[in-house]
């Protein structure tokens, strides 16, 4: 059983070094049936000792995932003091009035409401106490950040929307900050894929921790990034990597990033070459994909945690046991050989 615990940010909590994304608890790409959500979150805490971490968000299943971590956590018997339950904020359940959820078509199945973003100071607020109906009285979420603060940025048509969208992005932060202040929650977060957000915006607010999703990965890493990690980690803000697959690609799944892909372009095919090759590495190696991709996100100083989500329970063992195994130099040498690996990388072997 994984012990280990790292202190996050200046939260006064202690976190393990994997902690639990949530979203095919919502339901993401393939509909999960209730016993299997169980058997998925038991896995969890017989794998890690308490307080196990999970990591959700409202807009997860437009916030089936909240509903069903709650009911899972409650028929376990759970309690509230075993578990960190850390909630990403600013999408809120709505009526379903189409056959497909009009915010995510396609990637959410068979689930029966609707989301629709609400970034402001009162609608994260409203997203904050709708997240804690959908959990129950038992859990309450103690780390709280705003989701997709980058997407809600990309979508400004002008200029001036776009510092609007920024100043909205800073209201939802100062909500954070009076339910921190209040003692509601411990700490506040910001997670993005697209790391130049959080680069924008962690100047602006007060910060215990960063998530980056899909860009610190063994496939793509900036030097811009590290640089940016560097100066988080100085400034004692804890680092959580995130969707360090690139959606499950990098493992064998059909998404990159979170959309569909097929090799029917030279970017594409790029990408499937770079793939078969690590494939063929890992296997020279004896090193699998899943823990590769998971040793060498956690490799940046910083980086306390990364976090993984499967909707297998026997994934669960696997995914602890990535982050506790070791990886040989020999394979990080043949990846900077061939080039799939950065060669001015640092924090592996050369």
């Amino acid at each position: 059983m994984l012990r280990e615990k790292n202190s996050l940010g200046n939260t006064a909590l202690f976190i393990p070094p994997v902690i639990f994304g949530t979203s095919a608890l919502g339901n993401l790409y393939a509909e999960l049936d209730e016993e299997t959500g169980v058997q998925i979150v038991k896995a969890c805490f017989d794998h890690v000792q308490s307080p196990v971490v999970f990591d959700s968000a409202g807009k997860y299943g437009a916030g089936l995932a909240l509903e069903t971590l709650g009911r899972c956590l409650k028929k376990l018997g759970v309690k509230s003091g075993d578990v960190i339950i850390s909630n990403k904020v600013g999408w809120q359940r709505v009526p379903l009035k189409s056959k497909e959820p009009a915010f995510e078509p396609g990637v959410w199945k068979n689930i029966k409401n609707d989301a629709r973003q609400m970034i402001s100071y009162d609608g994260i607020l409203a997203c904050w106490e709708q997240g804690n109906r959908l959990l129950g009285s038992m859990y309450k979420p103690v780390l709280v950040s705003v989701h997709d603060p980058d997407e809600y940025i990309g979508q400004a048509s002008d200029r001036s929307e776009h510092k609007e969208r920024i100043t909205d992005i800073l209201d939802a932060y100062q909500a954070l900050s009076d339910l921190k202040a209040s003692g509601e929650i411990r700490g506040i977060g910001i997670g993005a894929k697209n790391w130049q957000t959080i680069e924008m915006l962690e100047g602006e607010i007060e910060l215990d921790w960063v998530m980056f999703a899909n860009s610190m990965t063994i496939f793509s890493h900036p030097p811009e990034l590290l640089k940016l990690m560097a100066r988080l980690h100085k400034k004692g803000i804890g680092i959580i990597n995130s969707a360090v697959f690139n959606a499950g690609f990098l493992i064998g799944g059909d998404y990159f990033d979170y959309r569909l892909i097929k090799p029917d372009s030279p970017e594409n095919r790029k990408i499937f070459k770079w793939r078969e090759d690590f494939f063929g590495i890992c296997n020279k190696h004896g090193v699998r994909p899943a823990t590769a991709c998971v040793h060498f996100g956690m490799t940046p100083p910083g980086v306390i945690s990364v976090s993984l989500n499967t909707s297998k329970p026997a994934h669960v063992k696997m995914n602890v046991d990535s982050v506790i195994a070791d990886v040989p130099a020999a394979f990080y040498h043949e990846m900077k050989e061939k080039g799939l690996i950065r060669k001015d990388y640092p924090y592996v072997p050369a």
